[in-house]
């Protein structure tokens, strides 16, 4: 499957993820304070896990950081 994330393309060998599997993926380790949204639509949290990626879609990852 060929995703565009973050405006990367990038190449995964399944064919379904869950929003949820593809942070596990990509970010593995600090998932606090992150935001996604897939065609310009933010996804809860609470969906992450049932949310399934299609291979269109556009899919924006957003991580909170300090600052002022």
């Amino acid at each position: 499957m060929e995703l565009k994330i973050n405006n990367q393309t990038k190449q995964f060998t399944t064919d379904s993820l869950t929003v949820q599997a593809l942070l596990d993926l990509e970010i593995p380790i600090k998932q606090n304070g992150i935001a996604i949204a897939i065609n310009n639509f933010v996804i809860p949290k609470s969906d992450w896990n049932v949310h399934y990626i299609q291979e269109t879609d556009d899919i924006l990852i957003i991580s909170a950081t300090q600052g002022g």
